[in-house]
């Protein structure tokens, strides 16, 4: 097997693979998500009153989740208030959703560049393809 044609068929199986890791992933965390039937409330920061399932709403979440907190702790974050401070149980589980949240958010973009990479890798591999078809392997008599 030659050159182009390993390097056509592994670009084209590395592609596939990623793409279908992509929707997998993607697919798993949406699922959840929407598992845990959270809803944006009705004064949240973006895209009020909706399912979180997505990276949009999860980013809306965590977001309101941090202005609703700040408002209760007058500002002050987990780390800020007073190992006595009552609102610390609060300001912590909030910390807590939040990092889950974002790192939802992050795991939709990580999935969505793996899927951009593996069509991305699908058609270096059909271009390799084209081209080996085209033009004759160095020392190829065949015109």
């Amino acid at each position: 097997m030659d050159s182009r044609k390993l390097a056509s068929i592994g670009s084209l199986v590395l592609g596939v693979l990623m793409v279908i890791g992509a929707i997998g992933t993607w697919t798993m965390v949406s699922t959840t998500l929407s598992d845990q039937r959270i809803t944006t409330p009705d004064d949240a920061v973006c895209l009020a009153d909706r399912d979180v399932r997505g990276p949009f709403t999860a980013f809306c979440q965590a977001r309101t989740i941090d202005r609703n907190v700040l408002e209760i702790t007058d500002g002050q974050t987990y780390a800020e208030l007073d190992r006595e401070d009552e609102r610390r149980g609060t300001a912590q589980s909030a910390s807590f959703l939040q990092a889950s949240l974002f790192t939802s958010v992050l795991a939709f973009g990580v999935s969505a560049m793996a899927g951009a990479v593996g069509v991305l890798f699908i058609l270096i591999g059909l271009g390799i393809r084209d081209v080996a078809q085209r033009v004759p392997e160095p020392g190829d008599t065949r015109v």
